[in-house]
């Protein structure tokens, strides 16, 4: 059914107009907002607000932590008014020697790479098994799917001992590797590759290309990644995040006086006798910092991702 959006009524001189009629069809009209902007009002701004507050109000908090001095924290109420010590607390936990010599610049290379390293690996093999559950054919496939999925529910403590004793055999205790490769793929970055990808690629395209000549590998690298970008960032920035904040396998792996990343280097400095909150403070801003390199340069194709993803479920 349409709507005609021209009028063709006959003149009175009994001659018609031949103006052309452009009809619309009435399910696009139908639709929220068809035809007109949409724009939030007072309430939704409002709502806005309170959660962008909500949501940024932890940060500036520990920016005001770290720029004040431990009387200052201890203080009730605590201060919400920045001090004047905020690079003086940087610089001396930057300076700061754990207990094996390690300065927090070398912690958080340590990170840098290890961070790196799994999110790299994750991206790649998450979206290459997401692409051979979503669109090829082999015997047990859907019972090797249902096994990978299982294991999002085991509790990664389960697995604390096991890791442990394989890299004690391999002598790779204090070194990065133990913390890199059990971290090279998830579970979840396959579920949700495979999920994307069984929307967003349609098989035609494959077809095409293999007529076209184009081997596995072409396929792989002209036709899957390019579809796969906006969820490969998704699931880059998702696995950064938590391989950067990874706290209790790195601790057992690598221990404070050896070889630790940045996470375990800011729990040393908390863990002595005398504890001082502005400068764990200012680690933690220091922490926080790559994080929001890493958005800031690829937050646009993360939303980008995450909006084309809402579109097409």
């Amino acid at each position: 059914m349409t709507i005609s959006t021209a009028s063709t009524a006959t003149p009175a001189g009994g001659s018609r107009d031949d103006h052309p009629v452009h009809r619309t069809p009435l399910r696009n009209l139908l639709k929220p907002g068809a035809g007109r902007q949409q724009h939030g009002g007072p309430i939704a701004y409002a709502i806005l607000t309170v959660i962008a507050i909500a949501s940024l109000f932890p940060l500036y908090f520990a920016i005001v932590a770290a720029s004040t001095s431990q009387t200052r924290i201890a203080q009730t109420p605590p201060p919400l008014v920045p001090g004047g010590n905020l690079f003086s607390n940087l610089r001396q936990v930057w300076n700061y020697n754990g207990p094996g010599g390690h300065t927090l610049g070398l912690a958080m290379f340590n990170s840098v790479v290890v961070a790196g390293a799994v999110t790299v690996s994750t991206v790649l093999f998450a979206t290459l098994a997401g692409f051979a559950f979503a669109k090829l054919r082999f015997t047990g496939r859907n019972v090797l799917l249902v096994l990978v999925i299982a294991t999002i529910a085991v509790p990664p403590q389960l697995s604390v001992l096991p890791l442990f004793q394989i890299i004690s055999g391999l002598h790779w205790t204090d070194q990065l590797q133990s913390v890199i490769l059990p971290g090279l793929v998830t579970a979840f970055g396959v579920f949700f590759m495979r999920q994307y990808l069984s929307e967003a690629l349609p098989t035609e395209l494959l077809e095409a290309a293999r007529v076209d000549g184009a081997n596995s590998w072409q396929i792989v690298w002209h036709v899957v990644f390019p579809v796969a970008r906006p969820a490969m960032a998704v699931l880059g920035m998702l696995t950064f995040v938590q391989a950067w904040n990874d706290f209790l396998w790195p601790l057992i792996a690598l221990t404070p006086a050896g070889n630790p990343t940045l996470q375990v280097a800011l729990a040393s400095i908390g863990g002595g006798y005398s504890i001082n909150e502005s400068i764990i403070m200012a680690g933690a801003v220091i922490a926080t910092v790559p994080l929001l390199i890493v958005f800031a340069i690829f937050g646009k194709q993360i939303v980008g991702g995450v909006m084309q993803g809402a579109v097409k479920g």
